[in-house]
């Protein structure tokens, strides 16, 4: 039956485009469904400024009146000027163990690319690095933690056989969660403290955390500019992203530290895993799934790296270091025994020897590939 391409033009379309995933991978050991309700605030113009700022479009794939596949083409606008490039990018792609329909679902996409002077095709990628990037291309029996893909092994095969090569690689580390801290180590981690006159923040309720919430992206666009896929967040973005998340935020895993003047310095932030969770709630926070979650997260034995940074001027100092020692002491309070660290760029040396000094080993990898067109 020949393959047929048909644009997301319609809320029913949409609709169908959003929960496709459930269908493809029901059967699909590991795999974990998307916040849907976040799904739907993702692809809405008046919730994503993304969506405004960058040329997309989003198509599916019919055999009959099966859908058998979906993407969404991106052009970032914003990013392609700041970088004097002329890419598009395909992202959300999922299809069934068919050459064919990946093919037409890529051409597409190319097609559109093309029509509007574009020269390369990037992905998986979405608008930005905080979008899930890349095929798994290593760890298919370790489930996938927040905002990372879960790909059957089939897709990698498929996107190389149209011509795509690699582009870059980004790395998990599984880092196991000792009994207890050298009591040497600990000393050097405090006078780290006082030798520079910083301080490590705690927080003694979850809200007393807001107020460094903005901060905190206003060092991330300091310490990430010029990270592959990287794009500065404004103020609007900043609070989206916070309110989005900071609900699932817990503040023993939230670390910061803090200049004399108050200014911060570095910072990590961790989350429970809530995998399992998110996988009896189907995706669906209401009526009961949120409990779920909630319930997964505190019961979880691993924890996920969210996000971190150190400010430029404060690198080599034992800053990172300090920041690893405390969440891993937190996670074993909380007897936790393993910590995900989420993607790394494979090119990212410093934070990859801060990991391994851990005990850190790469167990999961990802790879975004690339092609002219």
């Amino acid at each position: 039956m020949p393959v047929t391409i048909k644009v997301v033009n319609s809320k029913s379309d949409l609709k169908k485009f959003i929960y496709y995933p459930l269908t493809l991978h029901k059967d699909h050991m590991n795999w974990v469904p998307p916040i849907f309700s976040e799904e739907l605030a993702f692809y809405n113009p008046s919730k994503n400024k993304s969506l405004s700022t960058c040329d997309h479009i989003m198509a599916l794939a019919y055999e009959g009146n099966t859908i058998v596949g979906r993407i969404m083409g991106i052009i970032n606008n914003p990013y392609n000027s700041l970088n004097s490039l002329k890419d598009a990018r395909f992202f959300a792609i999922e299809c069934i163990e068919k050459q064919e329909v990946l093919h037409e679902l890529i051409s597409f996409v190319q097609e559109w690319a093309k029509a509007r002077g574009m020269t390369r095709l990037v992905g998986p990628y979405g608008f930005s690095d905080k979008d899930p990037q890349g095929f798994m291309i290593d760890g298919f029996d370790y489930m996938p933690v927040l905002a990372t893909n879960f790909n059957f092994p089939y897709m990698v095969k498929l996107l190389e056989n149209e011509g795509f090569t690699k582009e870059v690689d980004c790395l998990s580390y599984k880092i196991d969660i000792p009994d207890g801290m050298p009591v040497l180590y600990s000393q050097i981690l405090r006078r780290t403290l006082r030798n520079n006159r910083m301080k490590l923040l705690d927080f003694p309720k979850k809200k007393s955390m807001k107020n460094y919430i903005v901060p905190v992206f206003r060092l991330v666009n300091e310490a990430y500019s010029g990270i592959y896929g990287f794009i500065p967040l404004d103020e609007q973005e900043m609070k989206e992203i916070a309110d989005k998340y900071f609900m699932i935020l817990d503040r023993e895993f939230v670390k910061i530290i803090v200049e004399e003047s108050g200014d911060i310095a570095a910072f990590i932030i961790a989350i429970p895993d809530m995998s399992e969770g998110i996988i009896r709630a189907e995706g669906k926070l209401f009526p009961f799934g949120f409990i779920h979650i909630l319930q997964s997260a505190k019961k979880t034995k691993q924890l996920d790296l969210f996000l971190g940074a150190v400010k430029e001027n404060h690198r080599n100092l034992g800053l990172d270091a300090l920041l690893g020692a405390n969440i891993l002491e937190s996670a074993h309070k909380r007897n936790m025994n393993v910590i995900d660290s989420h993607l790394i760029l494979e090119d990212n040396h410093l934070m990859r020897a801060e990991l391994e000094k851990l005990g850190g080993k790469v167990y999961k990898r990802y790879r975004v590939y690339q092609k002219a067109i």
